[in-house]
């Protein structure tokens, strides 16, 4: 663009006018709010809700690996944590299953909403309403790859070697075994 140009002038002023329409703030309010976005940290392993909390620790019992929970409160409305587990094959993909909710059930009083694929166990989905547990078989942990599909979410850091409340052992991930 030559110097004579409107072009960069008449863009500056549709992005101010845009971001008054928005909320009526100036370009400074504007620029200050992504940042403090950016600094608020991530929730806790002890500010989870306590069911969160079980069902992660009951997974570990059954040696479940490559625990992850993603905080969904800021980017979806449906649920608020995911927490995914790993299982080496059908059958400790079922075990983890059945395990956390047992535990939910005993210890909580708390049912899931919804089962689903517990059958085929290559992804089984319990759906407890602010969270929803998800245990996969390797392969197609890999294949849906949840993480990468919920890569907005913030991730909760968890405690090493989460297996039971104050424990050792157990829930390891594949670089700590």
């Amino acid at each position: 663009m030559g110097q004579n140009s409107p072009m960069p002038e008449s863009r500056e002023r549709t992005e101010e006018e845009r971001s008054q329409e928005a909320g009526g703030r100036g370009d400074e309010a504007a620029a200050e709010e992504p940042a403090a976005e950016a600094a608020k940290p991530p929730v806790s392993f002890e500010e989870l809700d306590e069911r969160v909390r079980l069902a992660l620790h009951a997974a570990g019992e059954k040696k479940a690996h490559d625990l992850v929970v993603l905080d969904l409160r800021e980017v979806a409305s449906f649920t608020d944590y995911f927490a995914i587990a790993s299982g080496t094959n059908v059958r400790q993909v079922q075990a983890v299953a059945d395990e956390v909710q047992e535990q939910l059930r005993r210890q909580l009083g708390s049912k899931p909403a919804r089962v689903e694929g517990y059958n085929s166990a290559e992804w089984v989905l319990l759906d407890y309403g602010d969270f929803i547990f998800h245990v996969f078989e390797e392969k197609s942990r890999r294949f849906y790859d949840l993480e990468r599909l919920w890569r907005d979410a913030a991730r909760v850091p968890l405690p090493h070697g989460l297996s039971e409340p104050g424990g050792e052992g157990g829930g390891l991930s594949r670089d700590e075994r």
